[in-house]
């Protein structure tokens, strides 16, 4: 079978137009990337904040652009690889480097180690969430699980000591630093159950859709004018409820593994055979009983 490169078929397939409901989403995920790529250089200048700031900013277009995505039913496996590329960069990377460049240097290659094993750890649990998406022996209440810390709420949880240096308290030692960003590290490749409540359907009442745009924007507005506490509160608020999302984990395993058991040990009753009957025979006085079919 004979290749010709200048066939217009071949022209055609090869610059077959792509629908703009794809590009959007990609858009945005390369613009997170760009967030995550500038808090890296604004650390290396010693501009804190601003660096903090990209990686809440890329944060929020992570969890928009999958959103983004299926309202306007534009996923594609090439979007769904490049957003597990931009959280190891945004998530994985740059928040190890900004607390390297903000107080762990000072353990030297103690600290750079505390830093590269947080970003390794990133990148594994990001691994780890895409050759599990498939799974067929997930139990259906799994889904609404998370298995380990996921990657951009670690990244919000381990600056949380930069936080609070930003409202004036005292820095913590580099040790401590060190220690708190090896736990978010070992709580991201975990298999603790964090809830997600991607599965629960929230939805809002005709009355209630006002009061909730303005509860949103009252949150927005103190997140602007508060950056620093908002974000503290968030981040202790997020560590104290993982043990509660563990033990609703449990609950819902020990019920479905109660269902799966009283499924098991009830009796399978066999449907009817229907009768049969042959031409010219003389019916029976008595009928035997059925046997069980199996």
């Amino acid at each position: 079978m004979s290749f010709d490169p200048t066939s217009p078929d071949l022209r055609r397939r090869r610059f077959r137009p792509i629908p703009v409901r794809l590009l959007v989403p990609n858009m945005i995920t390369l613009l997170a990337i760009c967030a995550g790529l500038t808090a890296i250089r604004l650390s290396t200048e010693g501009r804190m904040e601003l660096a903090v700031g990209a990686i809440v900013f890329a944060a929020f277009l992570d969890g928009i652009d999958g959103r983004i995505a299926r309202m306007i039913k534009g996923q594609s496996k090439f979007g769904a690889e490049l957003d597990s590329l931009a959280d190891f960069v945004n998530f994985g990377v740059a928040p190890g480097l900004i607390l390297y460049f903000w107080q762990l240097h000072e353990l030297r290659d103690g600290g750079w180690i505390a830093a590269m094993m947080y970003a390794i750890s990133g990148g594994l649990r990001l691994a780890r969430f895409n050759a599990s998406i498939d799974d067929p022996n997930k139990p259906p209440f799994a889904a609404n699980f998370f298995t380990g810390v996921p990657a951009p709420l670690g990244a919000i949880t381990v600056l949380l000591p930069v936080y609070l240096a930003f409202l004036d308290l005292p820095r913590p030692p580099a040790l401590v630093t060190a220690l708190y960003t090896l736990l978010i590290a070992f709580l991201m490749v975990s298999r603790l159950p964090v809830f997600s409540g991607k599965t629960t359907r929230m939805r809002v009442s005709p009355e209630l859709v006002l009061p909730v745009f303005a509860a949103v924007v009252f949150f927005v507005a103190l997140i602007v004018v508060y950056p620093w506490h908002i974000l503290s509160a968030v981040s202790i608020l997020y560590m104290v409820s993982l043990p509660f999302g563990w033990r609703l984990y449990r609950q819902q395993a020990a019920r479905h593994a109660a269902a799966l058991a009283a499924a098991a040990a009830a009796p399978q009753s066999p449907s009817p055979a229907a009768p049969t009957f042959t031409p010219g025979a003389a019916p029976e006085q008595e009928q035997r009983p059925q046997e069980r079919l199996h």
